[in-house]
């Protein structure tokens, strides 16, 4: 069975590979010509079901399994920012290290070392048998400043709670266990093995 992942994010396609276990997984790259998705939702739900939706219908093998995810952190002081913006917090062109930087600076600002924060993944799933979609959440804190290098994105700000570690400092594995996306993909994996029986 093939799993079309609709993302060109290398983290999140690494991540993707490692936890399918026992499908193919392929960057929609790798099948197709790039091609730039217009994510105008409201929602995390809303922009991971128009990329999975867009790439499917591109598909010349229907039989495919496409799934997407979006993802981002949301800290409460901050009114749930960046929320759905996460990837493009510092401008639609910024880069991660960009987007953690102003998060960093935006906290620093409002005099906040630390401070609750949840990561939320919601990942959709198009396919022959319809559209589907699972959340995941992580729920922690978000510092004033950068520790470690592990993980991407805004990983080395955040604390998930029961931890001393910011997701930059822990390792691989530990964060495998405890991650919004991987909760949500222990979802998406029971729903994808139902419709592939």
């Amino acid at each position: 069975m093939k799993i079309i992942l609709a993302s060109g994010n290398k983290g999140k396609v690494k991540e993707f590979k490692s936890w399918m276990d026992g499908f193919e997984v392929l960057a929609f790259s790798e099948v197709m010509e790039p091609f730039e998705i217009i994510e105008d939702g409201n929602s995390f739900k809303e922009n991971a079901l128009i990329k999975a939706r867009a790439v499917y219908e591109k598909l010349e093998d229907k039989s495919a399994i496409v799934i997407s995810d979006d993802s981002g952190i949301s800290v409460n002081a901050l009114n749930h920012e960046p929320g759905i913006y996460s990837a493009r917090y510092a401008g639609v062109d910024a880069t991660a290290t960009q987007n953690l930087d102003k998060l960093i600076q935006t906290l620093k600002e409002k005099g906040l070392k630390k401070t609750p924060a949840y990561y939320t993944a919601a990942i959709a799933i198009v396919c022959e048998a319809g559209e589907f979609c699972v959340h995941g959440w992580m729920h922690g804190d978000a510092i004033d400043e950068k520790r470690g290098n592990n993980g991407f994105g805004y990983d080395p700000m955040f604390i998930p709670d029961g931890f001393d570690l910011s997701l930059g400092e822990l390792d691989e594995s530990v964060k495998k266990e405890l991650s919004h996306r991987s909760r949500a993909l222990e979802l998406a994996q029971i729903l994808i093995k139902t419709l592939t029986k």
